[in-house]
């Protein structure tokens, strides 16, 4: 293909510096905030160091790879991601091997590909009112903005710069004000000494095949809690985020691709993908591009990155420990701000909804978990649960 087919042409044309800076800090936001739990639940399996390298390397291309295909193929910012509540199950996981985890991994993914092509996820979204599924949405978010607020005490040499940079930038440039947010905090860091990238070595990561074993043990005690936590935690907000943003959410083309990404690179170490939340509200929002239309290219630009992570494995955790934890934590609350802002002004658009909406902002921003299924299902549950109420009273 050549830069003067059409597809090609409209990609280039299309890409701007605010777009490939959205996706560098959403896949930077992204490992850092789940990468060690990666770690612990290879280690909790008995994986070897080749083999979690492995994983490091099937996490980076299945996420590289849906990312720039969805980007591609549905023109809208759809960002994939692993599943971290998945990887801390894992990690707490006693008594599997890795050869029954792997298993494991392809049960759930099998799962996740069915309720997908069966459009039974799907359904299910399409019955959550827009104002309950924004009021999930900021409740995921607004943690991101106080922790951003709570690192300015322990870090306020980096993030204070960082804060009066994105105010200006919103002023002066806001297509640019999260990368000029992230350029302050990286020289801050480095001036107050606390960026370093003595510790990076630049290795290739290679894959690893472990065959998997099949046993009721790893089915029921690994597969379907792993299949809910990363349905119920994960995709039901990246649901939320795309549609929270303005776009129509292509839900079961998404799970069953998801879901078949994770049967294909299970035997490698890649054990669950699922839609981004996060890291996709930084690529979906108008920091990535003032053209709607166009924030596609910054999930291309995180596909690329998270394909050159996977590639250099080996690598990821000296870079990322290069940046400070305060600096993530601002760069995430500060490129988050507007997302928040709209999330919160839609839930509560609605007088007949305020009710429900704000019990579901406040379940999930809560982080309450039970039965091993996070916050973000338990929302919605409980804002479902008030607004059924209400509209029985009524009735």
């Amino acid at each position: 293909m050549s830069y003067a087919d059409p597809p090609v042409r409209r990609l280039v044309s299309d890409f701007s510096l605010s777009a490939v800076a959205a996706g560098f800090i959403a896949v930077l936001v992204g490992y850092s905030s789940s990468v060690a739990i990666v770690f612990q639940a290879a280690r909790a399996v008995g994986a070897t160091p080749a083999e979690t390298t492995s994983w490091l390397w099937a996490l980076g291309i299945g996420m590289g790879v849906t990312c720039i295909g969805f980007a591609l193929w549905f023109r809208r910012p759809v960002l994939t991601a692993w599943s971290t509540p998945g990887a801390a199950l894992i990690a707490s996981s006693h008594g599997l091997t890795v050869h029954e985890a792997i298993g494991g991994f392809l049960i759930g993914g099998a799962l996740t590909f069915l309720v997908g092509a069966t459009g039974l996820f799907a359904r299910v979204m399409n019955r959550i009112p827009i104002a309950l599924a924004s009021a999930l949405l900021a409740g995921v978010l607004v943690r991101f903005g106080l922790d951003a607020a709570n690192a300015s005490v322990s870090a306020p040499w980096i993030v204070v710069p960082m804060a009066a940079a994105y105010v200006l930038g919103r002023i002066f440039v806001a297509r640019y004000a999260v990368l000029i947010v992230l350029v302050v905090g990286t020289v801050a860091a480095l001036i107050d000494g606390h960026l370093s990238f003595a510790h990076v070595v630049v290795g290739a990561a290679t894959p690893h095949w472990t065959s998997p074993s099949f046993t009721v043990s790893a089915a029921v005690g690994l597969a379907v809690p792993l299949f809910i936590v990363t349905m119920a935690s994960q995709n039901l907000p990246g649901v939320a985020v795309i549609r929270g943003n303005g776009y129509e959410a292509p839900v079961s083309e998404a799970v069953v691709a998801t879901g078949a990404t994770t049967v294909i690179l299970a035997p490698f170490g890649g054990f669950a993908f699922n839609l981004a939340a996060i890291s996709a509200a930084i690529c979906a929002g108008p920091h990535a591009h003032h053209d709607p239309e166009k924030r596609y290219t910054a999930v291309v630009a995180a596909g690329a990155f998270y394909t050159v992570m996977g590639l250099l494995g080996g690598a990821v955790v000296g870079l990322l420990a290069a940046f400070p934890t305060e600096l993530v934590q601002a760069l995430a609350g500060l490129a988050l701000v507007g997302t928040i802002a709209g999330a919160l002004a839609a839930s509560f658009a609605e007088e007949r909804m305020r009710d429900a909406a704000a019990i579901t902002f406040l379940v999930t921003l809560s982080g309450v978990e039970a039965a091993g299924i996070g916050s973000a299902f338990w929302g919605i549950v409980a804002g479902a649960a008030a607004l059924a109420a209400q509209r029985l009273a009524r009735s």
